[in-house]
């Protein structure tokens, strides 16, 4: 049925143009030979196939612009007619004998045009003639384009200031009169239209209105282009007639769109000078009016008016523009008592982006809408619509736009209440925007209060909100999440180290809720910040009156129970790592007690919890790099220190593991700014098991194998061995070095090793070391004058 009706529709359009050009072609001719009444005649002919019902609006407009191009050509003839001796009169009383009374008024309408250029009589007459005769179409698709090429025909010519065709003073308001009359008129044809045709062909009825509303609103773009029309004109006149045409015709798409359009063609300065008539007529309109976005444009409007030019904010205290848009929305909300959620929050976002363009400097304004907002969405829970949390989050981001500075927002009292009608994800979502923000502006938050009322705003991502599924979320965007958490702890800093202190706690308390998966990764943070403080704090003496400053040792206490943290995660190597951080930090305050324990609590980690054999292997070289570069440690504690470690290397479960572990235990022996430890026999002890394990893992590779193996291992003990050579380690001979170069030479030639072209590069790099030594000349080319390389 519809293809069929357009098929029809095609077929009415077609017969229209052929029929409209057939008698064009004619007119056409008689314009050509001069002949008015075969001219007047055929072009009344012509327009009488606009006279069809039969065309959706569309195809109609097709079928009037092909009629508009003719009457331009037809006004140009009866322009030249005039010049050539016709009186203008007697041809706008002539064109009035046309039989169908639609064609008639096309042509009046276009001698009408002639006939106010000629000035033979005041356009005011001729227009309001003009506008009075079209109420003879009273068919809503013919009206209104007839209508329409009235605007059209007369726009240029309305008795406007400083227009050739003023007239008297009172001119303007003749041509306000006659473009609010023909708006009047042609609103009415606009809304009589749904009222056309059955019930059942309403929405196809509504969609052909949709596309006819420019015809009407370019009555408005008229009047605010008349020169004439003052503030006075318009707050009096216009603006009272207009809105008393929007609020009677009880339509919802005219209303809609007529207000839309009073907001967009007349200027800035007018809706603000006239805000009190414009909000007063919002709650007369049709509940089902989307009034949000109505005065969302306005107050967008306003926000870019008020940006553009900074001279104008006077204007808007003097007209109380903040508190007459804060009552209308109130007013608007209450008439529509059905008004979804998201309207309410969009109408408030509006509100509030039009405070912080108007009144920045009024925090008390800006909260004052999130309390309005708040006091609305009260009782009814956390919001599930997608598109209503959308906009709150638009809400929220608005001040931290507005003042890149999340401090400023702290100051609103309303602020994290608006928070709680969030659900989780979108919470979450809201959390980030806040840090994101903070981390781009650098904003430095530096009172533990205020990062209280951070962490109250940014819990989402803090802590598991009640309703939240681990197993819902996505891995890489809860690592993204939590790691911004932790740049954003980074962040918090005072140079007061009391304050600093409290910042530390504040954190460490919102932190420590957050659950096994969230500890690995605030923690760290949290610990480099509370060392950060300690090193502040290395070497100023304590309070002697008492114990309420803070200390190192304070500080130290906090740490160890807050690392403990990780071994219910169990995080158990990022936890050693932390603890001997903390141990070398200790050393650096000459804290041995507190040193020892971290290192101790490192241990106990190690032993209890590190299986994995990579993760010893790794973990073993942490603790004797950082127990090399201890010197807080008395000769006992040290000992039991390097013991455990010594053991913890003999122990690996990869022989190539073990003899590396070792041989890096040579340097816990052998520390150069320490006089008090240079134990050259230890180190040799060392060096040789490490040989040893090597040669035993070389023979355990050829009874697997078949071969040997690499000799990568003997020749980094050999460069340990030639290490502290230099360093004046007396243990270290230069015979020892000559029979493990004899010995890796030998191993290299055996049969049974295997091919290595790395390991025979690294040998021959060692030994081109030795011979550029002696080449050096002085103590050092003595040293190794007498190696044979």
């Amino acid at each position: 049925m519809m293809a069929e009706g357009v098929e029809d529709e095609e077929k009415w359009l077609a017969a229209g143009i052929a029929g409209l050009q057939q008698n064009a072609f004619y007119m056409h001719r008689a314009l050509d030979s001069n002949n008015l009444r075969d001219a007047l005649k055929y072009s009344a002919q012509m327009l009488s196939e606009l006279r069809t019902s039969k065309l959706s609006p569309h195809k109609y407009y097709a079928l009037y612009m092909r009629a508009f191009d003719e009457l331009r050509k037809l006004e140009m003839f009866f322009k030249e007619e005039t010049r050539r001796g016709c009186s203008i009169i007697n041809l706008y009383e002539l064109v009035q004998h046309a039989g169908n009374i639609l064609p008639r008024l096309y042509l009046l309408c276009t001698v009408g045009s002639v006939y106010i250029k000629s000035k033979e009589a005041p356009a005011k007459d001729v227009l309001k003639d003009l506008v009075e005769m079209c109420r003879g179409i009273q068919h809503p698709v013919r009206g209104l384009f007839l209508r329409s090429y009235l605007a059209q025909v007369s726009r240029d010519k309305l008795p406007d200031i400083g227009s050739e065709y003023e007239g008297d003073a009172d001119s303007v308001m003749d041509a306000v009169e006659f473009v609010l009359q023909n708006f009047t008129e042609m609103n009415k044809l606009w809304v009589r239209m749904q009222h056309q045709g059955p019930a059942r062909e309403k929405d196809k009825r509504e969609k052909e209105r949709s596309e006819l509303r420019d015809l009407v609103g370019k009555n408005l773009h008229v009047l605010s282009q008349i020169e004439g029309v003052d503030l006075e004109m318009y707050k009096e006149i216009v603006l009272p007639r207009v809105l008393e045409q929007v609020v009677n015709c009880k339509d919802e798409l005219a209303q809609y769109y007529l207000m839309d359009c009073i907001i967009q063609v007349f200027p800035d300065e007018y809706h603000l000078q006239t805000l009190d008539v414009l909000l007063g007529a919002c709650p007369q309109l049709q509940p089902s009016v989307d009034i949000k976005t109505v005065l969302s444009r306005l107050m967008e409007r306003l926000s870019n008016y008020a940006a553009s030019n900074t001279d104008v904010l006077p204007e808007f205290l003097q007209v109380k523009a903040f508190s007459k848009l804060n009552n209308a929305i109130g007013k608007v909300i209450e008439a529509q008592v059905d008004m979804p959620t998201l309207g309410v929050i969009t109408l408030y976002s509006s509100l509030l982006t039009f405070t912080l363009h108007v009144h920045p400097d009024r925090l008390d304004y800006a909260d004052q809408v999130l309390g309005a907002c708040v006091k609305k969405l009260s009782g009814k829970g956390m919001l599930e619509d997608n598109k209503a949390t959308k906009q709150i989050v638009s809400l929220l981001s608005a001040p931290l736009e507005k003042y890149n500075d999340i401090d400023t927002a702290l100051k609103l009292s309303n602020y994290p209440l608006i928070m709680e009608y969030l659900d989780i994800e979108t919470n979450k979502v809201m959390a980030t925007i806040i840090i994101q923000s903070i981390l781009k502006n650098k904003t430095r938050i530096s009172t533990a209060d205020k990062v209280e009322a951070l962490f109250g705003l940014i819990k989402g991502l803090i802590k598991d909100l009640d309703g939240t599924v681990h197993d819902e979320v996505d891995e890489d965007d809860f690592r993204e999440e939590q790691n911004s958490v932790a740049r954003l702890i980074q962040m918090l800093y005072n140079d007061d180290i009391e304050e600093m202190f409290k910042i530390i706690c504040t954190v460490r308390k919102h932190i420590l809720t957050g659950g096994p998966k969230r500890l690995p990764f605030t923690v760290p943070p949290l610990v480099f910040s509370s060392l950060k403080l300690v090193r502040q704090l290395q070497g100023k003496d304590e309070n002697p009156f008492g114990d309420a400053s803070t200390t190192p040792k304070k500080i130290f206490q906090l740490l160890n129970q807050t690392v403990e943290t990780l071994s219910n995660v169990p995080a158990p190597e990022l936890a050693l790592r932390l603890y001997l951080q903390c141990a070398e930090a200790a050393n650096d305050c000459d804290l041995e007690p507190v040193a020892y324990e971290f290192f101790t609590q490192a241990y106990i980690l190690y032993e209890e919890e590190i299986s994995d054999s990579r993760a010893q292997v790794t973990a073993t070289y942490l603790i004797i790099g950082t127990l090399q570069r201890m010197h807080v440690f008395g000769v006992e504690n040290r000992d039991t220190l390097t013991h455990k470690a010594t053991g913890y290397s003999a122990k690996l479960l990869k022989k190539p593991d073990q003899s590396r572990a070792v041989y890096a235990c040579s340097h816990l022996f052998w520390v150069d700014d320490q006089d008090n430890i240079k134990d050259g026999e230890r180190v040799l002890l060392c060096l040789k098991r490490a040989l040893r394990i090597a040669n035993a893992a070389q023979q355990m590779a050829n009874a697997a194998r078949g071969s040997t193996g690499s000799v990568t291992p003997f020749v980094e003990i050999l460069n340990k061995y030639l290490y502290f050579f230099e360093k004046g380690n007396p243990q270290i001979t230069v015979d020892a070095i000559q029979s493990l170069i004899e010995l890796i030479t030998t191993e290299m030639q055996s049969d049974s090793s295997t091919p290595d072209p790395a390991a025979d590069a690294f040998f021959a790099s060692t030994l081109r070391y030795i011979q550029f030594q002696k080449q050096k000349g002085g103590a050092i080319g003595e040293k190794y004058d007498s190696i044979q390389v």
